[in-house]
């Protein structure tokens, strides 16, 4: 049982947030847990969830129905998170094409030690079907590893590639070997990738294998890696602890001062 992070915010309004968080990611699609389960996750009383799920419903966020239980209500805002959708000339806030960082990537996983959580073929949801431009329903590996340095626990990464590609590779050798270099050994020839950085609060599963409280601040890292065609090959959702890790972009400016563009000369991720 991991306590709730003795932050000035009242603990409902803690548990109010991570929810909030988590059903704007679409973690709730079949219903919330009860509010026993839910008691039990954050380690508090069951008039404190209470308090917290009143809070999402009065914001419209879900729905109490009896025989039905707690579901979330799809919004707007919702929709609009979807992975993939945005609006028609809007550009995607936080997006880079990340030339050049995938040798950093390698670089990082070949200096951190990692601890394989669970490697498994499932059928692909609609998420990571959209990611990978894939049927739903088709095997994709999933995979969940959580990556250490000297100091301890840096990131909890979630992967996910189509069952056909990673045929090579398994529990085993994710422990071993960046996944990027396991995907270019069974021939995959990475071209780039598309990242997204976040940021979150800690669920109960996030705090206990990155050592945090529930609660607290963490970086949320999306990537999408596609091959020399275009063709994605790896869907990565990342929780990275802000205090052992460290994302650099160096800029320059191109044009006019009245363009005002900036491009990406060099990016690095620093651990500690």
């Amino acid at each position: 049982m991991t306590p709730v992070a003795a932050l000035p915010l009242p603990k409902y309004h803690q548990i109010y947030l991570v929810l909030r968080e988590q059903l704007a990611e679409g973690r709730f699609a079949t219903g919330l847990p009860g509010e026993l389960a839910l008691a039990g996750q954050f380690g508090v009383a069951r008039i404190t969830v209470r308090k917290a799920l009143g809070q999402l419903a009065a914001e419209g966020l879900i729905e109490r129905a009896p025989g039905r239980g707690t579901v979330p209500r799809r919004t707007s805002s919702s929709a609009a998170a979807a992975p993939g959708k945005h609006p028609v000339g809007a550009r995607p806030a936080g997006r880079a094409q990340l030339t050049g960082l995938l040798e950093n990537i390698v670089t990082m996983g070949l200096a951190t030690k990692v601890r394989v959580l669970a490697c498994e073929t499932v059928p692909a949801s609609v998420a990571v079907a959209e990611a990978l431009k894939l049927t739903p329903g088709t095997p994709v590996q999933k995979a969940q590893r959580v990556r250490s340095t000297r100091e301890g626990p840096l990131s909890l990464i979630t992967t996910h590639v189509p069952a056909a590609l990673a045929q090579g590779f398994g529990r085993r050798e994710l422990a071993k070997k960046p996944i990027l270099i396991l995907l270019e050994e069974a021939g995959v020839r990475i071209g780039g990738a598309v990242q997204t950085i976040s940021a979150c609060l800690a669920d109960a599963a996030a705090a206990r294998h990155l050592d945090v409280r529930v609660g607290s601040a963490l970086l949320a890292v999306t990537r999408l890696i596609h091959d020399t065609r275009g063709r994605p090959v790896q869907w990565l959702h990342g929780l990275y602890r802000p205090d052992r890790y460290q994302y650099e972009m160096q800029l320059s400016r191109v044009g006019s001062i009245d363009a005002k563009v900036w491009v990406s000369k060099a990016l690095t991720a620093q651990f500690h």
